[in-house]
């Protein structure tokens, strides 16, 4: 078990160099994250890369295009930032089939499958004869999920969510989450705290 432990953290290294230069003509395509039409077009290809291998592929990409990814963090299949301007903590995980957003997501917290971050909850607008407007005229913000959280399976974020906070699946976060608190429901409600009371 240690001779197997020790030759995975010696292969892991390597692996990381690998990949990393594999994607470095593509992300320097993308203008390293900042051309979104070029950035998108690989991000989205990526996300369909299986297995470890893909999992190797999309955090080398992220690394090079990202405000901030460290090696150490995993994006599964099917999951992908629509933004570069996202922050990754170290040790953070990402399931299958998430969609991203600006966000900026602390160390070691956990996104089960189909989670969706969205840049703020007025990304489109109407227009004075209420016809929907392209996301071009909307305001897009930043989300912060703090370090230590737990997002639950086809949650949608669009509000912060405060450190060591739990978001119970098929949740709505549509109004910030304090820390270490439980928050479940559509819209989400706190239903405990740090201090065990029960939320509104």
């Amino acid at each position: 078990m240690a001779i197997a432990l020790m030759l995975r953290k010696m292969v892991k290294p390597i692996l990381h160099a690998l990949f990393l230069a594999l994607v470095i003509v593509p992300a320097a395509l993308s203008g390293f994250g900042r051309w979104r039409t070029i950035y998108n077009l690989f991000a989205q290809s990526y996300s369909l890369a299986p297995g470890i291998p893909g999992d190797y592929l999309r955090i080398a990409f992220y690394h090079l295009t990202l405000a901030q990814c460290p090696l150490s963090s995993r994006i599964s299949f099917g999951s992908f930032f629509a933004h570069s301007d996202a922050t990754l903590g170290p040790g953070v995980y990402i399931g299958s089939y998430c969609i991203l957003g600006k966000t900026v997501i602390g160390e070691r917290t956990q996104i089960a499958s189909g989670v969706q971050v969205l840049s703020g909850r007025h990304q489109h607008k109407r227009g004075d004869t209420g016809e929907i407007r392209g996301s071009e005229e909307g305001e897009f913000s930043r989300i912060t999920i703090g370090p230590n959280c737990w997002i639950g399976a086809a949650a949608i974020v669009m509000a912060d969510v405060g450190e060591g906070s739990t978001i119970g699946a098929g949740s709505v976060v549509s109004r910030p989450i304090p820390a270490h608190a439980v928050a479940v429901g559509s819209p989400a409600r706190m239903i405990s705290s740090a201090e065990g009371a029960l939320g509104a």
